[in-house]
């Protein structure tokens, strides 16, 4: 009987770990970096998980000068895989297609470190794995943190924006400061940021304090702040 029963034990602890193993996709094999938080493995396209790097073309922002900290954030990661092998375990897809995974590299965790030097965010929409790294890291002004920048999602929801403004002709009328766009190399410059009272300010480039705002959210122009329920800060 004590053998029968064992042998039940055995087969419902399979039964209920093989659901789970078969969910978990493993992908080995050689990188090809994208750009700060995908890759090509194994002929495989990977987006790590929990992560959120700059976009390969977004920009930081140095005391107004611009710095590709998007293009650096791909250098890094290709820095902290080179020429060894990933271990993805993978467990979803994303609306592109691409698996999200967990990596590694020689046992270390390819999110985590990204995260830790500073050329990643904790994606805390889907993962809060990673926030006690981006502390450290923000702490330390490591990577993007020693730089003003727009969040990476908040960067493609301004670019979402931007295109679908009409385009402008030679012929248009002049804008009025409302419509007045605010943008450099494709970037743009207006900084949305959320008072220690809760008001909802933006500061436009030039303004008192403007250098020393930590932007929450960028807008190329003022109708677009106003429409996201910011207000212009008052210069006294």
């Amino acid at each position: 009987m004590l053998i029968v029963a064992i042998t039940r034990a055995v087969a419902i602890i399979a039964a209920i770990s093989l659901p789970t193993l078969a969910a978990a996709n493993v992908i080995e094999g050689k990188a090809e970096v994208i750009d700060g938080d995908s890759l090509r493995v194994a002929g495989t396209e990977v987006r790590l998980f929990g992560v959120d790097a700059p976009e390969y073309a977004q920009t930081c922002f140095d005391n107004g000068a611009t710095v590709p900290c998007g293009a650096m954030a791909k250098d890094a990661l290709e820095g902290l895989i080179g020429g060894g092998v990933l271990v993805c375990v993978s467990h979803e897809t994303d609306a592109y297609g691409r698996a999200v995974a967990r990596c590694r590299t020689s046992g270390v965790d390819v999110g985590d470190a990204l995260v830790s030097s500073g050329w990643a965010t904790a994606f805390r929409r889907y993962s809060d794995e990673y926030v006690a790294a981006e502390a450290r890291a923000r702490a330390s002004s490591a990577g993007i943190w020693q730089w003003d920048f727009q969040s990476p999602e908040d960067f493609r929801a301004s670019q979402q924006i931007a295109a679908q403004q009409p385009p402008r002709t030679r012929a248009a009328a002049p804008a009025t400061t409302a419509r007045r766009s605010f943008e450099k190399d494709g970037m743009c410059l207006i900084k949305g940021n959320h008072s220690r009272r809760g008001d909802w300010i933006y500061h436009l480039p030039g303004m008192p304090y403007y250098d020393d705002t930590r932007a929450e959210a960028y807008f190329c122009t003022e109708a677009q702040a106003q429409a996201a329920g910011y207000r212009r800060a008052i210069v006294r």
